[in-house]
This record gives C-alpha cells, structure tokens and sequence, in this order.
C-alpha cells in the first residue's frame, strides 16, 4: 500500500494547511517512515504517537531559532502521524499509546486492515495520484521539476 500513503498523505496535507511552503516530499516520506519497524519485527515502536511526539520535539529543538529549518523538517512528523491515521493504528491502544499501557504489546499488530483490503486502497491511492497529478499541473515539466526540487507546489493553484 504504497500510493495509498503517499497519495493521500499529500493530498490531505495539500487540503488541509494549503501551503505552499511545505517540502510535501518530507511529508511522504514520512508517511512511509513507519514502515522501517517491520525491519526490526517490533510494529509497535515506530507506530506508537510517541515516536510522531518526539520527532517533532527533535525537529523544534535542532531547528531552534531557525523557522526554515523548522518549516521545511516539520513534515516529516506530520507524515508519521498520517501514516498512524491511514493504516488505523489509533484503533490498536496498545500500539498506538506504546509504552502507556506497558511495554509488552503482544501480538498487536500495527493498523486494522486485512490484506484483502490493500488491494482497494492501493486503488484509492492511485486515483488520489491521479488527481494530484491534474490538480498541481505536474503535466507541466516547470512545475514538476520545482516539485521535485523543492517539494513545493504552485502558490497559484492553491486557494
């Protein structure tokens, strides 16, 4: 589920602060940021709100005295916490509130939906892309590339 995440991670970001300022780029790759827990076989840490918590804590203090700096990596948290939100880790307390209810979690896995569902969510995403992609005049080799560049989009084109 891999555009489901990206797509919609940047689509809802897009909607909801309208920014141009924004690395969207960052944004995404914090979407997928969680994912590295499978690496370890733990699913609870990274997908716990504390790890969202203190990456933004990490990302206000390194920053400190340097709003630039602050703007530009504050996406990176803000894709996690989508990520908690699209895979419906916020349903699973104890992984989701990791370490406040103990730190054993079991057999708790990360998100409520089966694999059967990744099928139509990866659709979702797709069509999200799809929009994004019409929406922001990527078609535009002038806009892509400064998306690419920047991660910004068109200050035009938002409201």
């Amino acid at each position: 589920m891999v555009l489901w995440f990206l797509a919609l991670s940047f689509a809802l970001v897009l909607l909801v602060f309208d920014s141009a300022a924004l690395d969207y780029r960052l944004i995404m790759a914090g979407s997928l940021l969680p994912w590295l827990n499978f690496v370890w076989d733990d699913p609870w840490v990274l997908h716990s709100v504390l790890f969202p918590v203190g990456l933004m804590l990490a990302v206000m203090v390194f920053g400190w005295g340097r709003r630039l700096v602050q703007r530009r990596w504050l996406g990176l948290p803000i894709g996690v916490f989508l990520h908690l939100v699209l895979s419906g880790t916020w349903t699973n307390k104890e992984v989701f509130w990791w370490p406040a209810f103990g730190f054993d979690v079991g057999e708790a896995q990360p998100g409520v939906a089966p694999a059967v569902a990744a099928v139509p969510l990866e659709i979702v995403g797709v069509a999200v892309a799809v929009w994004l992609w019409r929406y922001l005049g990527f078609s535009d080799a002038g806009r892509r590339d400064r998306f690419l560049r920047t991660g910004h989009v068109d200050r035009s084109l938002l409201r």
